[in-house]
Order: structure tokens, then C-alpha cells, then sequence
């Protein structure tokens, strides 16, 4: 049964050693996604899970390392061979530093089908007593001139149906096919959640695109 949620975004500069002197640009995002994960600890969960988008789908153990040195500089969490893409070193990254622990890594496919991301939270949902997840989800990365996909008009009101979903503890119906166009590499994350369950509480801690991708952090209690 899921018990606790967390959503947070992976940018690499997340990590104050890959943003250098634009650290404190992003010290409201990581204060928010450090009380969104201490959540987690907070529910007493019997595990603890992280799902993140990826290339291709996979499933790590509890041990499985990452490297953010494709990004800049090698940073690493976990022992051994680094494997880990991108959203769950981070993700990996943020309980290292709240002190906890998860029981395993689901790296989903950016492309995979709603039904497929139902599927996988069910299972996961399924997979211990009570069960808290890590979810790591960017927003659209059109939602400015300047963004990685420069701007599209779609992508504000996409996003914000995201956000409102978390606030209200429930992830809506997202199309795969518009989160492709609109860059939103959290689309199959956050429709894992969905698929987990519902929160009985839940809150947005934050909402804002500082380089242009929507980022937010929201605790479901």
C-alpha cells in the first residue's frame, strides 16, 4: 500500500557541485525537494522505492550506483559499476542526503503507454507493507523562449494540469504523445504514481521554471 509520496525534478544541477557558482540560484528547489523526501522517512514506510524516466526500462537493487561525470563532473552515490540513469542518481542523490534508504530503482520508459505505468504502480504498490516512492518527474521543458525546446504554447497549460493534480493528491490523464512534443520527461514517472494510488494529504512545494523546465516538488501523505 502506498503510504507516502514524493515528487521531485532531476536537473544534474540539482547537485551544487555541477551548478558552481549558480548554486544558490536553486536553493529554494532543493529545500523543497529535501522536505518533500523527508516525508518519506516520516511515514514509517517498509520500503522505500524510486521511479524515474529513462531511455529504456529497467530495475535496479538497492545497491545500484550512478555517475553524474556525463554531466560534468563525477559526482557518484551508491557502490560500484554506475548504472543509474540520470533521474534515479538523483533521485539516489536526494535520499543519500535526507539518510535513507531505498529498497530498489525503476527506471520507466519515457515512451511507455499509460497502461504500462498503471501496471508498474500497482506493483510497486503491491510490493511491501506499507510502501513510500520517490518519484522523479521534470515538467515541460518548452515553456519559454529560452527553454531546451524553445517555446511552446501548449506547454504552460499542460504543466499547470500537472501541478494542480499533485496539489489535489491525484496524477491526471496525461498523452503521451503531447508530453513527447512538449519535452516533459516526467510524464511515465508521474503516471506510475498514478497508478500506486492516491494521497489522503498533499502539497505543492514548488512550482517554477528557472532555466525554462517546469520543476516541482510536492509531498502526498
Amino acid at each position: 500500500m502506498l503510504v507516502a509520496a514524493a515528487v521531485c525534478p532531476h536537473p544534474p544541477l540539482l547537485v551544487p557541485e555541477l551548478a558552481g557558482a549558480a548554486a544558490a540560484e536553486l536553493d529554494g528547489l532543493r529545500a523543497a525537494c529535501a522536505a518533500a523526501v523527508a516525508a518519506l522517512g516520516g511515514a514509517a514506510p517498509d520500503a522505500i522505492v524510486v521511479v524515474g524516466g529513462a531511455d529504456r526500462a529497467a530495475a535496479y537493487g538497492a545497491d545500484a550506483a550512478g555517475s553524474l561525470a556525463p554531466w560534468g563532473v563525477d559526482v557518484r552515490v551508491g557502490e560500484g559499476e554506475p548504472v543509474l540513469p540520470l533521474s534515479l542518481t538523483i533521485g539516489r542523490w536526494l535520499l543519500d542526503r535526507a539518510g535513507l534508504a531505498a529498497s530498489a530503482f525503476h527506471a520507466v520508459s519515457f515512451d511507455a503507454s499509460p497502461q504500462e505505468c498503471a501496471a508498474l504502480g500497482g506493483r510497486l504498490a503491491g510490493a511491501a507493507g506499507r510502501v513510500a516512492a520517490l518519484v522523479m518527474a521534470d515538467g515541460s521543458a518548452r515553456l519559454t523562449e529560452k527553454s531546451p525546446g524553445y517555446l511552446d504554447l501548449r506547454a504552460e497549460p499542460y504543466n499547470r494540469v500537472i501541478v494542480e493534480g499533485l496539489a489535489r493528491g491525484e496524477i491526471p490523464p496525461l498523452d503521451p504523445g503531447e508530453a513527447a512534443e512538449l519535452w516533459v520527461a516526467g510524464r511515465a514517472a508521474l503516471q506510475v504514481l498514478g497508478g500506486a494510488g492516491a494521497a489522503l494529504r498533499a502539497e505543492v512545494l514548488y512550482d517554477a521554471a528557472p532555466y525554462g523546465v517546469g520543476y516541482f516538488a510536492a509531498r502526498w501523505t
